[in-house]
């Protein structure tokens, strides 16, 4: 995706440097749920490194994407799940997490927001569905600079060990780096032991995406339904893409944005479409 072109004059927007003396206020949710080993290992991963406050969904809301809860009520609810940490569930969509809790839990707009960490992969075009990286993004629109967190393994008993490493690495970089305040990252985990991670490498989202079928059954009164399947299929064979990194050992870290323009294409039509 082609970036913006700095304008004359233009004023950058930059996220405060936090510095050693200062406790950041890290935001963590997630799409899989306020109980989730992911959200869980996330919290153990960070929990040192400044004011931890965890708004997460009540319930499972994996591919939701950037939806929001319009025509009924959100409810939240303090939980202690996670020992000393303030925490909340909510009934709404990771979006609606990130919402609530800028607006009703911390008012003000915390220094980080942290999602995940994701069971399965958000890699490619994924990241247009999750709702752990809507969460993330959410979080950019509102001026907070936020990553996402995936593992690319689906068992409730998976290995976070090098999700924790890693989650913990990136962390550290975000506070370190002086960073716009929509800065978002999309981070992908391997499902290696940590000892065979090779290292962060920092991606471009591969042109990669599910060749997708929809197998027809009957229930047992005779109406029909559809079940979703499909085909993962990678189009892009660079080297310097998220996929690439990920089957070769690499925690996969691909800067993304919410602005949607293509700005070439733009540049062009300026001249043909007159």
């Amino acid at each position: 995706m082609a970036t913006k072109k700095k304008t004359a004059g233009a004023k950058k927007t930059s996220a405060p440097k936090v510095t050693g003396k200062q406790k950041p206020v890290i935001l963590i949710t997630n799409d899989d749920g306020v109980t989730a080993p992911g959200i869980m290992n996330l919290v153990e991963a960070v929990k040192d490194m400044g004011k931890i406050v965890v708004v997460a969904p009540d319930k499972p809301q994996s591919g939701m994407g950037h939806a929001i809860t319009i025509g009924q009520p959100i409810r939240l609810q303090k939980v202690n799940t996670f020992d000393d940490i303030e925490a909340y569930s909510c009934t709404g969509t990771p979006v609606d997490c990130v919402k609530l809790a800028v607006d009703k839990v911390l008012h003000r707009k915390p220094d980080l927001c942290l999602s995940g960490v994701n069971h399965g992969a958000n890699h490619s075009i994924n990241v247009i569905y999750s709702g752990t990286m809507s969460a993330a993004v959410e979080a950019a629109i509102e001026s907070i600079p936020s990553a996402g967190f995936s593992l690319l393994d689906y068992s409730i008993e998976a290995d976070f060990s090098g999700a924790r490493k890693y989650a913990r690495l990136v962390v550290e970089k975000m506070l370190q780096t002086k960073l716009d305040k929509h800065t978002v990252f999309n981070v992908n985990i391997p499902a290696l032991p940590v000892n065979l991670l090779k290292g962060l490498k920092i991606c471009k989202q591969a042109y990669a995406k599910y060749e997708e079928d929809f197998i027809q059954r009957e229930d047992p009164h005779g109406r029909r339904y559809y079940w979703l399947t499909g085909e993962f299929v990678n189009f892009d064979k660079g080297k310097d893409t998220d996929v690439w990194a990920l089957a070769n050992g690499y925690v996969s870290v691909v800067p993304v944005q919410f602005d949607l323009t293509n700005y070439v294409l733009k540049s062009k039509l300026e001249k043909l479409w007159k």
